[in-house]
């Protein structure tokens, strides 16, 4: 028995061999292939990702920027608020301030009258019951006298010389001062001393 190879079965097998190699050739280029189209696939994976986590940032930040921007609109609105109920007496403190000028005066005026000392005392009265009610309402009246000048409270008319009082303080108040709680209606006109005469 001859063990020579069928020169058709060399060729064969030379064929299948060319054709081995050729496939595995094949095969490596698609592997790369396949390895470089999952890494672009990962690569714009990530990008996506990258954009989707800036997007997510920029929502959050704009959420937090909203809800700082509610809390504030809503502590404003409480704030406004409770003014509207603290002050809504104001106008009306303001137009009753000169009415109650006209009534010192006006007992000013009776105390200098012996023979009037019972309306005098009726008057006194009155005044007092005004000025609980006032009071009440959160209105105080403001003795500037002695105290030193505050622009914020005080409306200076004139300055004179004075040993007793000093310097930048109050020597006299003409006419009264008025707050309602901690907001000024009427600044009191005061005379401010100069210090002692030269």
């Amino acid at each position: 028995m001859s063990t020579e190879t069928h020169p058709s079965a060399a060729a064969h097998a030379h064929a299948a061999a060319s054709n081995e190699a050729i496939h595995g050739v094949d095969s490596a280029h698609a592997a790369h292939s396949d390895h470089a189209h999952a890494e672009a696939e990962v690569a714009a994976t990530v990008g996506t990702l990258d954009l989707l986590q800036a997007d997510l940032e920029r929502f959050r930040d704009l959420a937090l920027r909203s809800q700082a921007d509610f809390e504030n609109y809503r502590k404003r609105s409480i704030r406004e608020r409770e003014d509207a109920v603290k002050y809504s007496n104001f106008s009306l403190v303001e137009k009753l301030v000169p009415v109650l000028d006209s009534f010192e005066l006006g007992l000013l005026a009776a105390k200098s009258n012996e023979a009037a000392a019972p309306i005098v005392s009726g008057m006194e009265m009155v005044r007092r019951q005004l000025e609980d009610v006032l009071h009440q309402f959160g209105v105080e009246g403001m003795d500037a006298t002695g105290h030193p000048f505050d622009p914020n409270l005080h409306e200076a008319v004139a300055q004179e010389p004075s040993a007793e009082v000093p310097e930048g303080s109050v020597v006299r108040q003409l006419r009264k001062g008025y707050r309602l709680r901690d907001r000024l209606v009427r600044a009191a006109l005061v005379v401010v001393s100069g210090g002692p005469a030269h």
